[in-house]
C-alpha cells in the first residue's frame, strides 16, 4: 500500500511540474493581504490597463482575488509581455 501511495504521489508531482511550465506567471502578493492590486498585477504583465483590471474585478473591490486573477489569464485578458 505505501508503495501505490508513493508512486501516486510522484506521479502527481511529475504531473503538476509538468502543468507548472505551461502555467501563467506567478503573480507575486508583494503586501501579503491574499489579493492582488493593480500596481501588483502590472509587475508581472505590465501592459494590463487599470480598464482591463477593473473589468477582472467581478466584485469590485479594487483588488483580484486569485479566482479573478486566473479568471482574467485564462481569458486572455492579462498578457505577459
Amino acid at each position: 500500500m505505501k508503495k501505490l501511495v508513493l508512486a501516486l504521489t510522484v506521479s502527481a508531482l511529475a504531473a503538476t511540474a509538468a502543468v507548472a511550465e505551461d502555467a501563467a506567471p506567478v503573480v507575486a502578493d508583494a503586501d501579503g493581504n491574499g489579493t492582488f492590486s493593480l500596481a501588483e498585477v502590472q509587475a508581472t504583465y505590465a501592459k494590463v490597463t487599470e480598464e482591463a483590471f477593473k473589468a477582472a474585478d467581478a466584485d469590485a473591490s479594487g483588488e483580484l482575488s486569485a479566482e479573478e486573477l486566473q479568471a482574467a489569464v485564462d481569458a486572455g485578458a492579462f498578457v505577459a509581455a
